[in-house]
């Protein structure tokens, strides 16, 4: 599970966290509930249906497949499976009486998307039919771009709520195996944080969150880390503003620029900006440390976020660990 405030870059974080777990043959399925088609965009794929499909296969012959889940059509396909009645759902479609559940009852929303994320984790090879204690897992990891830190815990404890309404039959069940899965020891829940105070605050209280309600925290990762551009020293005199502006301006005279002053003192202010902003990356690095999670970052990437991006920061997360 990959969850973080918003704009923090989770999906792209979930997106190469994925390539990097099907490294060398694995096959990963990344799951996406929020109805924004933001991984069909990462793989400049088309909108992606409710079906399983291949977008990206990553190093080593590994293979990513893609779902979006849609809360009408996991509606559809939980009525086909416990209760054999797909066409009465159809009607209730046709009615808007989905439509009107899911808003009166949001819950009922994030059952039906974290059943289907589930599901998958469970799944053997060979589908439904395949006998389910038996053979290999359809998927070696299921990576499921989660909702935002501020309601991550609600979304996943969704189905604790809903056993305890429902004593027994296909409902309690469902609720059963969706809570046991998500409390595995197996399933972890990533936070993705910026270099800056509050999405770094929103993860810590995430991660409190999450121990509270009996999940199980993973790492934080770091995202959109500024590389320093100069050495420890040189950085640490230009945060307190000492830039030796006349060594500058003769090394620009020397390279023979126009109005090297003047070209001097605008270096020298973006050489104390970039030192001052790594300095705060830093005091925010520290901070996430002290929550006792593993640290993994991943740079900023200037040019935007692509196929080829996507891969850069997989390869950053391979080398930092990340294995199946």
């Amino acid at each position: 599970m990959v969850s973080g405030k918003g704009g923090t870059g989770k999906t792209t974080a979930a997106a190469a966290l994925a390539l990097s777990l099907a490294a060398d043959g694995g096959r990963v399925l990344l799951v996406e509930v929020e109805g924004r088609q933001g991984l069909a965009e990462l793989f400049g794929r088309d909108p992606l249906p409710y079906e399983e499909r291949k977008v990206a296969e990553a190093r080593g012959g590994g293979e990513v497949a893609a779902l979006a889940v849609d809360a009408e059509a996991a509606l559809m396909e939980y009525l086909e499976m416990f209760y054999g009645i797909r066409r009465a759902g159809q009607a209730l479609t046709r009615f808007g009486a989905v439509d009107f559940a899911t808003t009166v009852a949001p819950g009922v929303r994030d059952v039906l998307l974290t059943g289907k994320a589930t599901e998958a984790v469970r799944r053997r090879e060979g589908g439904r039919r395949a006998r389910r204690e038996e053979g290999p897992h359809a998927y070696d990891a299921v990576v499921l771009d989660a909702p935002p830190t501020g309601r991550i815990a609600q979304f996943l404890c969704v189905n604790a709520e809903v056993a305890g309404l429902a004593r027994m039959g296909p409902i309690r069940n469902h609720a059963d195996k969706a809570m046991a899965t998500i409390r595995s020891a197996a399933t972890a829940v990533h936070f993705v944080a910026l270099p800056e105070d509050m999405p770094a605050q929103e993860a810590a209280d995430g991660l409190a969150e999450v121990r509270e309600a009996g999940l199980h925290p993973g790492f934080v990762l770091l995202n959109m880390v500024h590389e320093p551009l100069l050495p420890p020293d040189v950085l640490e005199a230009a945060e307190r503003g000492e830039v030796d502006t006349e060594a500058l301006a003769q090394g620009l005279k020397a390279a023979r620029l126009d109005a090297p002053r003047e070209r001097a003192a605008a270096l020298a202010r973006e050489v104390t900006a970039h030192a001052q902003r790594v300095g705060a990356e830093s005091a925010v690095r520290q901070r996430l440390r002290a929550l006792g999670r593993p640290l993994l970052e991943l740079p900023f990437l200037g040019g935007g976020i692509g196929t080829d991006a996507l891969f850069r920061l997989a390869d950053r997360l391979t080398a930092q660990g990340v294995a199946r």
